[in-house]
């Protein structure tokens, strides 16, 4: 059986462009016509390798790892070994980021899973969807009436585009997602198995049974958006929800009706937020957060993972807990829980000593 090269590299790239990439100097005397072929973790690194470090878990790595390259913050310098060329930077993960995309432009997004270009056979698109040029629709896609894509947009396999949707432009359109009733910006990311647009979870509740409420509002992601794999993100009841520019969502996230989803805000998997609840810019939810309906989030708010929030979380600070509180006032009472528990262990009459 043949071994697959799943993401193949796109270029090699000297020395010198490395460094212009990574928006730093090389070492003096460093041959900047020399080539980097590939990219690898410290320890499986070779001389035509690029690697990184910035954690100090992974010293003893560094100084086993055989690359020709490495992009270290100043502070490991020093401990990078001959003849290994250590490049300097005060943000080694970002620099090795820009460099991957170089080598590897096809494992930025996804793309057609059917490996063409243009409308493949067997995709279906209505005679009313307006496609740019260069977009490409994969075998089994579905384009429903009134649908509207951008060029250089990627509708991959089994994919169902709703009536109406809208879809700008550079767009990659994971395998097996569902969009209704949702426009969408340039650039957006949207992984396989995403669900958007769906109803949201509304009943009219009483004795005699629940009713359901007709959710008759839009999804709007805006520029730039990452959505995670198998993720959910429910249109709106009588208003929009939003995903605001260059917010990044993980796998398994749940999002409700009339959400409002600031800028560049994190949003880790599993996480799960109730309707009507607002998170402004650069949030930060840590995985497995959950959060009460009709909240705020305010700007720059930090959630560890696993806290349930049932309150308002103010501008700036840092939650964690069950429920959800500040991080010093959870981790004073954690630290005197354990004690606690440690002191109500002991046989009577025993001591430290």
């Amino acid at each position: 059986m043949s071994d697959p090269q799943f993401f193949p590299i796109a270029t090699s790239l000297s020395f010198g462009e490395v460094a212009a990439i990574s928006g730093v100097s090389l070492p003096d005397g460093v041959d900047p016509a020399r080539l980097v072929t590939g990219a690898a973790a410290l320890e499986a690194a070779g001389p035509g390798d690029i690697a990184y470090m910035d954690n100090p878990k992974y010293t003893d790595a560094l100084a086993r790892t055989s690359a020709g390259l490495c992009l270290v913050s100043a502070r490991f310098a020093a401990r990078v070994p001959e003849p290994t060329i250590a490049l300097v930077s005060p943000a080694p993960y970002h620099a090795f980021a820009r460099v991957l995309s170089r080598f590897f432009p096809d494992a930025l997004k996804p793309g057609s899973v059917f490996g063409a270009q243009g409308v493949a056979p067997g995709a279906i698109v209505h005679a009313t969807a307006r496609l740019e040029a260069n977009v490409t629709v994969d075998p089994g896609a579905v384009i429903g009436p009134g649908a509207e894509i951008g060029s250089g947009t990627v509708i991959a396999a089994h994919a169902v585009i709703g009536p109406q949707v809208r879809i700008g432009r550079d767009c990659a359109i994971g395998a097996g997602s569902t969009l209704q009733s949702t426009l969408i910006g340039n650039r957006v990311i949207i992984h396989p198995g995403v669900r958007i647009g769906q109803d949201g979870f509304g009943f009219a509740m009483s004795p005699k049974g629940h009713m359901k409420v007709p959710q008759i509002g839009r999804v709007i992601i805006q520029d730039d958006v990452e959505i995670g794999a198998n993720s959910c993100i429910d249109r709106g009841a009588s208003r929009d929800t939003v995903i605001g520019e260059g917010t990044k969502i993980d796998n398994l996230v749940q999002i409700g009706h009339n959400c409002v989803i600031g800028r560049h805000c994190v949003i880790v998997s599993q996480v799960g937020i109730a309707g009507s609840t607002t998170l402004e810019d650069f949030v930060v939810l840590g995985g497995q957060v959950g959060l009460a309906g009709h909240l705020t989030v305010g700007m720059g708010a930090q959630v560890a993972a696993q806290s349930g929030v049932a309150g308002d979380i103010p501008r700036g600070a840092r939650y964690g807990g069950y429920p959800a509180q500040p991080a010093l006032s959870w981790a004073r009472e954690s630290a005197l829980l354990k004690s606690l528990v440690a002191k109500r262990g002991k046989p009577s009459g025993s001591s430290d000593s």
